[in-house]
C-alpha cells in the first residue's frame, strides 16, 4: 500500500505571501509615488504629442504639466492632477489581483500576465484622454474644446477604459486552455 504525502502547507503559502506581498507593495509604491507616476505620464504624452504634432510641445515635469501648440496662436497647457492620473486607475486592478491570487495561487502566472496586459491598457487609454483633450482644443479652442475634451469625452474615455482593462483582466485571468 503506497502512502501519499500531504503537501506542507507551510512551504505552499510562502510563495503565496510573497506575491501578495508583492502585489501590497507594488500598491503601497504607486500611492507614495503618485507625483513621480504622474511626471512619468506627462513625459509620455510629451513623447507622443511630440509625434504627432508639428506646433510645438514643451513638458515640465516638475510641474506634472505638458505644453503644445507652442508656435500656435493659441498655445495651451495641462497639468495632470492626481485626480487625472491613471495610478488610481491601477489600484482596482491590483486589489482584483490579490484577491483572485489569495483564492487561486495556483494561476499566479496567469494572474500577474493579466494585470500586466491590464495596466498597459490603462496607461495607454490615459493617453488617449490626453490626446482627446489636445484635439478637442485644437478643434474647437481653448474653452469649449477643454471642456468637451476633460469634462465629457475624457471622462467617458477614462470610464470606458477602466471598464474594458478590468473586463479584460478578468478574460485572460479566467479563460479557459485550449486544449
Amino acid at each position: 500500500m503506497a502512502v501519499a504525502s500531504a503537501p506542507n502547507s507551510g512551504t505552499t503559502k510562502f510563495p503565496l505571501v510573497i506575491a501578495l506581498g508583492a502585489l501590497v507593495v507594488a500598491g503601497a509604491a504607486l500611492v507614495l509615488a503618485e507625483r513621480f507616476y504622474r511626471e512619468l505620464e506627462v513625459r509620455l504624452a510629451g513623447v507622443i504629442l511630440d509625434l504627432i504634432t508639428t506646433s510645438g510641445v514643451y513638458v515640465a515635469p516638475d510641474r506634472e504639466s505638458v505644453y503644445f501648440g507652442l508656435s500656435s496662436a493659441t498655445p495651451f497647457g495641462l497639468r495632470m492632477t492626481p485626480e487625472c492620473s491613471s495610478a488610481f486607475l491601477l489600484l482596482p486592478l491590483l486589489v482584483v489581483t490579490m484577491a483572485m491570487l489569495y483564492f487561486r495561487p495556483a494561476n499566479a502566472k496567469r494572474l500577474f500576465f493579466s494585470l500586466g496586459i491590464s495596466a498597459l491598457v490603462v496607461v495607454l487609454v490615459n493617453q488617449l484622454r490626453i490626446l482627446t483633450i489636445v484635439g478637442l482644443v485644437h478643434e474647437f479652442g481653448t474653452d469649449e474644446g477643454y471642456y468637451w475634451g476633460h469634462t465629457l469625452l475624457g471622462s467617458m474615455v477614462s470610464v470606458l477604459g477602466g471598464a474594458v482593462s478590468l473586463v479584460l483582466f478578468v478574460w485572460l485571468a479566467t479563460r479557459k486552455k485550449k486544449a
